[in-house]
């Protein structure tokens, strides 16, 4: 690994995890003036306390469980070697990487807090070889380096990039890091140029830009001033000097669609219900510069929100955009799905909009929780993501059973025409309470990520089950999802029909 390393104030290494909480004033005591300069700023994303390395051997443990909630089992990603559950210490921001070769190989990524008692946070990591079943945390892709913001993703032979923001001598960087075995490990990483809040989208269409990875963040915290788009043309080898972005969004991902035009949606800076959606189809061409030749505003019926009701400190859903894949009338169909929200009383919906014509002119947004628009209900995180033949699966936190509270239930929703009905939405967690564990920085984080096939979605996403901050992985999809091989980890079982 790199020797290179962030603003680290301090190392304090503690031999029990019973102390931890008398440490909390001693890591508060001596905070960075960089990183505050930044926070004034709006930055959050930047060290203000020093890293407290707690050895394994001096972990404490609970027995983890599986979660259940019907015909769907969330299983804990971040365990230690025995596969119990870490006392003490909090993990948020997941993002996952399927292997389209082999879908038992999986990897999830997340900002790992070794202690609650510090905000410092590594880029913690768990792999699958057993389609999720069980999972291995071997740890922080590099200990003691401060990282934020994973992003995961898979090449169409089946690599797997770690995309990763840092903060050395105080400016917005990103790494990414490439693993050949499914996650089990990964190389020392490149400088990818990048900046606070990135996503990432691997071009997997077989053609000239196949592997090509692409990565847009905000202007607000990034490296290169307002140019805020990179690729990589050589499979992860490096990453090109970054571009300017038509409109520069923020808050939201990037999606490559099925003939390597390339997609990035977010909100205006300093306009929360400005939603963009910007186009390149030059960066697909290897040989030449990538640019955004276009770049439309669409309404999503509703703000973006920051720092509110059950995810106090952090954003209540980020902006996602996916493209049908499928052949078919609806090949090249380009979604996009936010928690918003809307007029009236109802704090947060998730809304969706649609275009049919490359990104140039959108639907009117379509409300895809079902719960009464009176009931003052979260519909916060909401997270999209396509399947190969263009069913769109959505997942959200959902406030409806906790009136005047903020306890929440995962729901599940999905379309198959597109995006224009939805089905009922489904309760798919046993509720849990968000501001549970808060590592010294009140929120679970910013967003889930979601991966989809023909009969199912994978999904990564983070719950308090525990009184504390984890890592969860979730099948889902429409009937019976897993057999009772589940537990003894038949993974043969593991089938389900297209919704």
């Amino acid at each position: 690994m790199r020797t290179n390393s962030p603003i680290i104030i301090g190392c304090i290494v503690v031999l029990g995890i019973g102390g931890l909480n008398a440490l909390a004033d001693e890591a508060h005591s001596v905070p960075d003036p960089r990183a505050e300069a930044y926070r004034q700023l709006g930055h959050w994303e930047v060290p203000s306390d020093p890293y407290i390395a707690v050895p394994l051997e001096a972990r404490k443990t609970s027995p983890a469980r599986l979660w259940r909630r019907g015909a769907f089992v969330s299983v804990q990603v971040n365990v230690d070697g025995d596969g119990n559950n870490i006392v003490g210490d909090a993990a948020n921001e997941p993002s996952i990487a399927v292997d389209p070769t082999n879908p038992n190989r999986m990897a999830i990524g997340w900002r790992q807090f070794d202690s609650i008692a510090s905000s410092f946070r590594q880029a913690g990591w768990g792999f699958s070889d057993d389609r999720g079943a069980s999972w291995t945390f071997p740890g922080s892709i590099e200990a003691g380096v401060f990282r934020s913001d994973p992003v995961l993703a898979a090449d169409s032979l089946g690599n797997f990039f770690y995309y990763s923001l840092q903060v050395p001598g105080g400016s917005f960087v990103c790494d990414s890091f490439r693993s050949t075995d499914g996650g089990a490990t990964w190389d020392s990483g490149v400088s990818a140029a990048g900046g606070d809040k990135a996503w990432i989208d691997i071009d997997r269409n077989g053609g000239l830009a196949d592997g090509h990875i692409y990565s847009a963040w905000s202007i607000n915290a990034s490296c290169c001033g307002s140019d805020v788009f990179s690729r990589s043309v050589d499979g992860g080898a490096s990453f090109e000097a970054a571009v300017p972005v038509q409109e520069s969004p923020i808050f939201g991902a990037t999606a490559v669609g099925p003939d390597g035009e390339v997609y990035v949606v977010g909100r205006r800076s300093g306009n929360s219900s400005q939603f963009i959606v910007s186009k390149s189809v030059s960066a697909r061409n290897p040989g030449g510069t990538a640019s955004f030749e276009s770049a439309a505003q669409v309404d999503l019926g509703g703000n973006q929100v920051i720092g509110a009701g059950p995810n106090p400190g952090g954003l209540l859903g980020q902006a996602w955009v996916v493209v049908n894949p499928a052949p078919g009338p609806r090949r090249g169909e380009v979604y996009v799905l936010v928690s918003v929200n809307p007029p009236g009383t109802d704090p947060l919906d998730v809304h969706f909009v649609r275009s049919s014509d490359g990104g140039a002119t959108w639907s009117a947004p379509v409300r895809v929780n079902d719960d009464p628009t009176d009931n003052g209900a979260w519909q916060w995180f909401g997270t999209l993501s396509v399947a190969p033949n263009g069913r769109l699966d959505a997942v959200w936190n959902d406030t409806r059973a906790d009136p005047g509270g903020f306890d929440s239930e995962l729901y599940y929703s999905f379309s198959s025409d597109g995006g224009t009905t939805w089905s009922p939405g489904v309760a798919v967690s046993p509720a849990f309470d968000p501001h549970l564990g808060f590592p010294q920085q009140q929120k679970l984080g910013d967003y889930y990520h979601m991966i989809s096939d023909d009969v199912g979605a994978d999904l990564a996403w983070a719950a308090t089950f525990n009184g504390e901050q984890d890592v969860y992985y979730l099948r889902l999809g429409a009937g019976r999802l897993f057999s009772d091989g589940f537990e003894s980890g038949d993974v043969s079982a593991w089938s389900a029909a297209a919704p």
